[in-house]
């Protein structure tokens, strides 16, 4: 399975990086029925910060962004879809005890890690460019403080020649 399906089936919803219960299903071969019948027998092992039900408007607006909407009936699920975090897949290789499953999970783990890894690549890139920034404009500083000096201190140059006076 390749990183880069699988990372971009991984949405960033409040803040915290998630897939969708509909997403998991695919990869995992089953329906999303059986994934919430399964999370819902073991309901105890997804506190909050590894699941939650997204609420109307944040699927709504996963919707507008990721599908085309058509009309007609049975097109969309009549149900909130769950988010799992990173916590929550791993979670999931314990109550899903297939052979592709944990397969699956591994491959997504990974994912997960390759996507830390890239925002950290970032965020420190980020950093050199404002250092860099700074120092740009502590130069532009300097040089025009030094043309500001060097007007004040400019006389007009002395005349050669003689003076009568």
């Amino acid at each position: 399975m390749e990183l880069q399906l699988i990372q971009q089936k991984i949405y960033e919803i409040k803040g915290i990086r998630v897939m969708l219960d509909r997403d998991l299903a695919k990869l995992y071969g089953i329906e999303v029925k059986q994934l919430n019948l399964a999370v819902k027998r073991n309901i105890k092992r997804f506190p909050s910060d590894f699941m939650f039900q997204l609420n109307k408007e944040e699927n709504d607006s996963l919707r507008f962004q990721f599908e085309t909407l058509e009309s007609g009936r049975g097109k969309y699920s009549k149900y909130l879809p769950y988010a799992f975090t990173e916590h929550g897949i791993a979670m999931l290789s314990g109550i899903l005890n297939s052979e592709t499953a944990i397969l699956v999970n591994i491959e997504i783990i990974r994912a997960f890690i390759a996507l830390r890894q890239y925002f950290l690549n970032y965020k420190e890139i980020l950093q050199r460019v404002d250092y860099i920034e700074d120092d740009i404009s502590s130069i532009y500083k300097t040089l025009d403080f030094l043309v500001a000096q060097k007007a004040i201190d400019e006389k007009p140059p002395n005349k050669i020649g003689f003076r009568l006076e």
